[in-house]
């Protein structure tokens, strides 16, 4: 997992020409977003999509994890948590992977907690679970599907 800055997102794009495509089309269109609810593929194989979500308290979230997606979660209006563990460390799947919407869910508690803010993005790796969407009030944000 990385957690940074939009502008200091640059330098992550050397690890996949998908991941430089995604962050690059982030910064530049920083006052742009889609509205919420849509979806917009931007290369093949990158994907955003703008939503507008209910934020829930941790205890009420399940970690999630991806196989053929990293997902970049950036927040636009107010900042959110996101829960994390190593996918390896897992013990309590909630079911088994679903190979069409590449999501497994997991019982397990997260070993951490990120606190991710507006201009800032959290990149995750099919090896991060995670459990996005923490804390209070609604909430805005983007989240691009990069294929691995």
């Amino acid at each position: 997992m990385i957690l940074c800055n939009l502008s200091d997102s640059k330098k992550y794009g050397a690890i996949s020409e998908r991941l430089d495509i995604a962050l690059a089309w982030l910064r530049d269109n920083a006052d742009n977003y889609p509205e919420a609810g849509t979806s917009v593929e931007i290369a093949p194989g990158v994907t955003v999509k703008s939503q507008a979500v209910a934020l829930v308290p941790a205890d009420k979230t399940a970690l999630e994890a991806h196989r053929r997606f990293i997902d970049i979660q950036m927040p636009l209006k107010t900042g959110e948590a996101i829960g994390w563990a190593d996918v390896r460390d897992l013990k309590i799947p909630r079911d088994e992977y679903n190979e069409s919407k590449d999501v497994a869910f997991y019982g397990d508690a997260a070993q951490t907690i990120v606190h991710v803010r507006p201009g800032q993005l959290a990149i995750l790796f099919p090896e991060d679970a995670h459990a996005p969407n923490i804390g209070l009030g609604n909430h805005r944000k983007l989240v691009v599907k990069v294929a691995v």
